[in-house]
């Protein structure tokens, strides 16, 4: 990796971006950061970066909606979905929407760097059969993707009370870490 290689690392947390920037300078990898969707809209404009880290969940903004935005303004650039969210059916969709790979936090520099080099290999992926639990996050993860992030919207699609929906999320959330 040369340091001409640019890197957009977008993620609403500023804390995890400052630490993923500097292990990427160690690497000879110069990035910038942004924390929402303009942000981030406004640093691919300016910088011209190669590669992108979108975490899906940006504060309430999706980074799979946000994916084919930034693709149309720089089909070029390559781009890596990076979430404490993790499930199969997020990791098929932004596939398909055109990220080279999906990686699940927490990662290391080098696991980024391996997973933009290798984008073939499924790292991000488990390759043994998901348990029940598993099954039934990646089952809230698609029905929450259809509603584009909307707890609410989703909740009512899954016959389930919005706060049961909530504490399965946080739940999730702070396992994943």
């Amino acid at each position: 990796m040369t340091t001409k290689t640019r890197w957009l690392l977008i993620d609403d947390d500023e804390a995890f971006l400052t630490v993923l920037k500097r292990s990427l300078a160690r690497h000879g990898i110069n990035s910038v950061v942004a924390t929402n969707c303009a942000d981030a809209l406004a640093k691919l404009q300016e910088d011209h970066p190669q590669r992108c880290v979108l975490d899906l969940n940006l504060a309430g903004e999706s980074g799979l909606q946000l994916l084919p935005v930034l693709l149309s303004e720089n089909p070029d650039l390559e781009i890596l979905i990076l979430t404490g969210y993790g499930s199969i059916a997020t990791a098929v969709d932004a596939i398909r929407r055109g990220a080279v790979n999906y990686l699940c936090k927490p990662v290391t520099a080098g696991q980024l760097i391996a997973a933009f080099d290798n984008p073939d290999h499924t790292s991000g992926l488990r390759p043994e059969p998901p348990t029940v639990e598993e099954m039934e996050w990646d089952h809230i993860q698609r029905v929450l993707n259809e509603h584009e992030g909307n707890v609410s919207a989703t909740a009512r699609a899954l016959n389930m009370h919005r706060r049961t929906l909530q504490r399965k999320l946080q739940k999730r959330s702070r396992w994943r870490g």
